[in-house]
């Protein structure tokens, strides 16, 4: 995974709002409104994509998946108009493009073969030896072999920038802590009154947008374990620090992710990658340090 990160600039954003109402937006480049300055007081939240049902997405919920050019390429997508997204939807004229990304089809470790070849039978909605197949939203449909987007039609088929037929899970820790002065003591928003929370995010090179330091589940991983490792490589790596420095952070986070931890969301993520046959979902999972002791040699 560690050769697939991108460059990213690590950041502290706050958060003026109850840690309870904060939900995950996307994993990968997800928009974080700009807030350029390392302890930024920004009174917004992440808003969540969760599908209202398994043929259709909420409003402004599955808008990424429909934009062109598809990431990393030129090509551009069939259009498909809000009110044909769903697929209980009848529409004998959709012709979707077909397009997978060349560095899918060289055959990565982390990539399915094509469907059309002979020794590939994907076992959908399932448990697939190493490879986790099922969705977390439920069971999606399968058409002519294909997997389908349970959130909808995207204008694209294939699997475009992405590894796996289906979903493609990945896991975005949330790493907060309370905004604090220099004697320790909490700091409430001026407007709200509630204790300003502030959490980790990083600017990614690719799109130029603040996200969470997420990244993909390896086959056979627990989602604990994914956690701790993509924290490590995409907020650590990006610090300016020495061996021994980090070393010593590293052990702080092995406690950080030790301790109580609250699953904030998991399913669908509306993601400029996703496709008709291949999509992005995540858990998010929030690890909270109360005393600000494992967190404080992380700022920028």
């Amino acid at each position: 995974m560690a050769e697939r990160i991108l460059g990213k600039t690590l950041a502290t954003v706050s958060l003026s709002v109850a840690l309870a109402s904060v939900t995950v937006k996307s994993s990968g480049c997800c928009s974080i409104p700009a807030c350029r300055n390392s302890f930024l007081s920004c009174g917004f939240h992440l808003n969540s994509n969760i599908m209202s049902s398994s043929n259709g997405a909420k409003e402004n919920s599955h808008n990424k998946a429909r934009t062109s050019p598809y990431p990393g390429s030129k090509v551009q997508r069939s259009q498909v108009p809000n009110e044909k997204v769903g697929w209980f939807v009848e529409w004998q004229d959709y012709n979707p493009v077909e397009y997978t990304a060349v560095s899918v089809l060289a055959g990565p470790r982390w990539a399915d073969p094509q469907i059309s070849e002979s020794n590939f039978f994907p076992k959908f909605n399932e448990k697939d030896g190493h490879v986790e197949r099922k969705s977390q939203n439920g069971l999606y449909e399968i058409e002519n072999g294909r997997p389908r987007n349970p959130a909808g039609r995207t204008g694209l088929i294939g699997r475009g920038l992405l590894g796996r037929w289906g979903p493609n899970h990945a896991a975005d820790p949330i790493i907060t802590r309370w905004k604090r002065d220099r004697s320790g003591n909490k700091i409430t928003h001026p407007v709200s009154g509630k204790n300003i929370l502030q959490f980790v995010a990083i600017k990614r090179k690719d799109c130029g947008e603040w996200a969470i330091p997420g990244g993909m589940v390896d086959p056979g991983e627990k989602i604990s374990a994914t956690l701790k490792r993509e924290f490590g490589e995409e907020a650590l790596n990006s610090l300016q620090k020495s061996s021994a420095e980090k070393r010593e952070l590293e052990e702080q986070l092995h406690k950080l992710f030790s301790q109580e931890h609250l699953v904030i969301y998991k399913g669908y993520v509306d993601d400029p990658r996703n496709t008709d046959n291949a999509w992005m979902e995540t858990e998010a999972v929030n690890y909270h340090d109360e005393t600000d002791e494992k967190t404080e040699a992380k700022s920028v």
